[in-house]
């Protein structure tokens, strides 16, 4: 079973941003803005859950090969990191506050995504 390039590549690239955000917030200039604004904890909440989902994005590029199934949790999972610490990743960099109605949106990608690979064992 081969992994599947392109969801491979995105994974890897997910997973180097999640890194490089962490330390853009926690160090430097933007730390500075975040904490300044009482934005960081934002910051933060996103980072926790953008890294452990892009190493699961990895896993299931892995993985997938042919599974639909995988696929589909692969594609809940990643919508997830966008809207959900996408949104939080761009509200505590400009205060706009209504970005915090994207983030149930997120949240909901998250769970529908972790129920899809519930359902992988069904596949086999």
């Amino acid at each position: 079973m081969q992994p599947d390039v392109r969801r491979l590549r995105l994974s890897a690239f997910t997973g180097f941003l999640a890194v490089l955000f962490g330390a853009m917030g926690a160090h430097g200039p933007l730390h500075e803005k975040l904490k300044a604004a009482g934005q960081l904890e934002h910051w933060e909440t996103a980072l926790r859950y953008h890294l452990p989902h892009a190493v699961l994005l990895l896993v299931i590029a892995l993985l997938a090969g042919g599974s639909k199934t995988l696929r589909r949790a692969w594609s809940l999972l990643f919508a997830g990191i966008i809207l959900f610490s996408g949104s939080l990743y761009v509200l505590a960099f400009t205060g706009v506050k209504w970005l915090g109605a994207i983030t149930p949106l997120g949240g909901v990608s998250f769970m529908l995504g972790w129920l899809m690979l519930a359902f992988v064992a069904k596949e086999k």
